[in-house]
């Protein structure tokens, strides 16, 4: 799960920056697009189709995504991607987020009992 977050993050980068082809950036956009896009090309109901696209045809598209970038901006983002994925602010915002989550549910359970 770790390396799926880098990647994407690396895949961020790549797409955010200047220097990457304009095509390199259309595709990382589609696979992105496709990844976060509630429709899939096989209906996740129809058995073991459903689930093929998401198992296979994305990890495709990520790891030809990173092949085509060039291996100096790949270290680049890949370093990028490390400072970003141990920034302890995101981990400080998750906490926030939980007790946010925790507070809503108290409050929503208070009010039932009430």
């Amino acid at each position: 799960m770790k390396d799926l977050k880098a990647e994407l993050y690396i895949l961020y980068y790549a797409y955010k920056d200047p220097r990457v082809f304009w095509y390199l950036k259309l595709f990382i956009l589609l696979i992105l697009g496709y990844a976060l896009s509630p429709i899939d090309l096989i209906p996740d109901f129809i058995p073991i189709l459903g689930y093929l696209d998401d198992f296979l045809l994305l990890p495709i598209g990520i790891i030809l995504a990173i092949k085509l970038i060039p291996d100096n901006l790949y270290q680049e983002f890949k370093k990028d991607a490390e400072i970003s994925m141990d920034n302890r602010f995101s981990r400080f915002g998750g906490l926030l987020v939980i007790i946010a989550w925790t507070l809503v549910i108290l409050l929503v359970i208070f009010m039932m009992l009430r």
